[in-house]
């Protein structure tokens, strides 16, 4: 079998060496890919200190949160929701609530939307879910995240991963839809 090579006296092991430094070419030329983002680093055990000592967090709160940050640096992968893989914002939250609370969210972020309960900025708590349109149409919910403090939210970001970000920059507020809180049960609903 020859790949690439043309001269006769060219073996299968020169084929062989051929082959292997195309797919390493490729391999490290994609490790640039803004879609990799890179591990959580040691400072996020740290924030999730700071969070749990400047607000009075209940014992779900608090799981919901260190899950969250789990997935920090999983890659954005769309339609899927598994930390060794990749994730999109719907899939990391779906997975987060279902782990810690065993609620059943919907999979897509605008049946999310639909399915919480909107609250009010002033009422919104850490766990909460903050919804955006960042798509084509500015009036359709395409983004979701975890508040993680008042001006902070973890989501899964298409160009980093699962990263936290500030709510409160023009880029969100400016496509900032609703708060949601996930109902517990149904009466909550209802």
């Amino acid at each position: 079998m020859r790949l690439y090579c043309t001269d006769k006296k060219t073996t299968r092991y020169d084929n062989l060496l051929v082959a292997i430094a195309l797919i390493l070419v490729s391999i490290i030329s994609s490790c640039g890919s803004s879609k990799i983002a890179t591990k959580a680093s040691p400072s996020s055990e740290d924030y999730l200190k700071e969070i749990e000592s400047t607000y009075n967090l209940d014992k779900e709160q608090r799981k919901l949160i260190e899950e969250a940050f789990s997935w920090l640096g999983t890659p954005y992968t769309y339609a899927m929701q598994d930390k060794g893989v990749g994730t999109d914002c719907s899939g990391m939250v779906m997975s987060v609530y279902r782990d810690v609370a065993g609620c059943l969210l919907p999979r897509n972020s605008a049946k999310q939307a639909e399915f919480c309960i909107k609250v009010k900025e002033k009422d919104a708590r850490i766990g909460d879910l903050v919804f955006f349109a960042t798509g084509k149409d500015p009036e359709k919910v395409s983004h979701v995240g975890i508040l993680v403090d008042d001006n902070r939210f973890i989501h899964a970001s298409t160009s980093k991963g699962v990263v936290v970000s500030r709510l409160h920059t023009p880029y969100y507020i400016s496509r900032l839809k609703m708060y949601g809180r996930v109902p517990r049960n149904r009466a909550e609903v209802d």
